[in-house]
């Protein structure tokens, strides 16, 4: 089993069924989440549990982030952005 983010006091969206999640990702997912879930499920053995299961999670994992405040500030920084800071953090460290 996977961690989960903390999340900063959003109110997560019932996600108890595949109707909630497919209802959750329409609203809190990116445009493309749903078919992209849509497809995976199709193409998934139904009878392997466990892959199933594991779609279902990432899926559920993803409205989750699209509501954590920091981890939306995480994935939307530039390449440029975390460079900087990347070297900023090596120079400091040098610097010691």
């Amino acid at each position: 089993m996977t961690a989960q983010p903390e999340h900063s006091g959003a109110h997560s969206p019932p996600m108890g069924t595949v109707a909630e999640l497919r209802s959750a990702l329409s609203t809190w997912g990116l445009p493309e989440d749903l078919a992209a879930f849509e497809a995976e499920l199709d193409a998934a053995d139904l009878d392997d549990l466990t892959h199933v299961r594991e779609i279902i999670q990432a899926y559920r994992h993803r409205v989750l982030m699209r509501q954590d405040l920091q981890a939306v500030a995480a994935i939307t920084r530039t390449a440029d952005d975390v460079e900087a800071e990347l070297r900023r953090k090596l120079q400091e460290t040098a610097g010691r």
